[in-house]
């Protein structure tokens, strides 16, 4: 059986023709999955050839214009565990902050809690005054409590009494019978000529965190301009996380940084999205609105116009007000139950860190990017559980593959006469350090002709 080294390009992340196993081992994702106390997990789906196979068409798109030299796709996915130190841990997300919770019907939900104002919250959701005091000296101490009201209700009901009060909790669902698309046209405009070889969009990111921000990164690669709009008083949640993801995401991304409470500042950022070329945002349409910016309206009058819209559940209603993060919406798409059942388990089991993040940024930029310079005026809208939904469905995982115990410590996947060590998640070093919070704001303004 010949050995294979995880990360050599040359033969694995490249090759069509490698067993999809062998890539989700040499991905780095495949480490975080599983139960802390056994072995990693082959995923359900071939998530890592998925995410190879898009940033290749991605490379392709942007041709001489790629600027990030040789990228292993499915490494992406195990990059923010990589940066963060995360492991395993089985029915807990390797970020500590979703759990898969068992209720009185015998249905799971996944609740993630990653802030503070979310726990915040919990007493209005499960009518227990006890669990915000609980959770500001305890937080381990606190899900136990939760655990165990969750227990004693209904799943459904759950889950939308969190989702009317902005919570981020799914139920564990199976895969979809025929999901919907990943990417959905939402609006159309006025077509422009498509554009030439040598021409590079200008982007404007007001997106935060991880799906958002990685598209944002990705079209940088190809060659655009990419502008990172944050609010002065709720920037990018990654800032206040370790600086090697902020830098990883955004360096090279020019800052503006506008208050969205004032007058002015919101007229700026309506300019701004008026001269974009390409706008990427991860908000609920709402809130958007709100900011005076309606995608569907500017889209229909702007020749050329791509806006990209990342969602947990797309911009339909109701799901368009369902807030969700990458573990959640993983949970609601049918990857965590699927995982389950392929390690054997009678109960769920978390793939990857947030994987439906990276999977749907990466999705986003080769979707956004091929609309502009085919000369499109549309509104893409990416659902995060949607992405996940097609990639269970259109890529399973191929049989013929084991994990093996190796002598020594660590694990294999044996696949096609082929071994590959299950490689530790690991990350890309940075370009160079993303720019401090409104660094730009006044050279950027100036050179699109912005006045403030």
């Amino acid at each position: 059986m010949r050995a294979r080294r995880p990360g050599a390009n040359d033969a694995v992340t490249s090759a069509a023709a490698t067993h999809p196993a062998l890539e989700w081992a040499a991905s780095g994702a495949m480490a975080v999955s599983g139960r802390p106390d056994g072995p990693p997990v082959l995923a359900p789906a071939a998530l890592a050839t998925w995410a190879r196979e898009r940033l290749d068409e991605l490379r392709a798109l942007a041709g001489a214009r790629w600027v990030f030299g040789e990228v292993d796709g499915g490494a992406l996915l195990g990059e923010r565990a990589a940066i963060f130190g995360y492991a395993r841990r089985g029915a807990v997300s390797p970020s500590g902050t979703c759990r898969l919770l068992r209720a009185a019907d015998g249905g799971f939900i996944a609740a993630n809690l990653p802030r503070d104002d979310d726990w915040r919250l919990v007493p209005a959701w499960l009518e227990d005054d006890g669990l915000a005091e609980l959770a500001g000296r305890d937080r381990e101490g606190a899900w136990a409590a939760l655990t165990e009201r969750v227990g004693l209700a209904d799943a459904g009901a759950t889950i939308a009494r969190a989702r009317l009060l902005g919570l981020a909790v799914a139920p564990v669902a199976g895969p979809a019978a025929a999901p919907p698309p990943p990417v959905r046209v939402r609006a159309r405009g006025p077509w422009r000529c498509p554009t030439a070889d040598g021409a590079a969009p200008l982007v404007v990111d007001l997106s935060s965190l991880w799906a958002g921000p990685l598209s944002g990164h990705l079209l940088a690669g190809a060659g655009a301009r990419v502008v990172k709009v944050e609010s002065t008083r709720r920037p990018d949640g990654a800032r206040r996380g370790p600086r090697a993801f902020l830098d990883l995401l955004n360096a090279g991304k020019e800052s503006v940084a506008l208050d969205f409470t004032d007058d002015a500042d919101r007229a700026v950022l309506v300019r701004l999205v008026e001269r974009a070329d390409l706008v990427i945002e991860s908000s609920r349409p709402r809130a958007l609105r709100q900011l005076g910016i309606d995608a569907e309206r500017i889209v229909a009058r702007a020749p050329g116009k791509v806006w990209l819209s990342l969602t947990g559940y797309g911009r339909g209603e109701p799901e368009a007000e369902w807030v969700a993060f990458g573990d959640d919406a993983s949970a609601a798409a049918g990857l965590v139950r699927a995982t389950g059942y392929a390690a054997g388990s009678a109960t769920p089991l978390f793939c990857g860190d947030a994987i439906a993040d990276p999977l749907a940024g990466i999705e986003a930029a080769v979707a956004g990017l091929r609309a502009w310079r085919g000369g499109e005026s549309v509104l893409l809208d990416v659902s995060l559980c949607d992405v996940v939904r097609t990639v269970l469905d259109a890529a399973p995982m191929p049989g013929g593959a084991a994990v093996a115990a190796r002598r020594g410590g660590g694990f294999d996947v044996e696949a096609d006469g082929e071994r590959m060590p299950v490689a530790e998640p690991r990350a890309r070093t940075p370009r160079g350090s993303a720019a401090d919070l409104g660094a730009d704001t006044t050279q950027v303004l100036a050179s699109l002709g912005i006045r403030c």
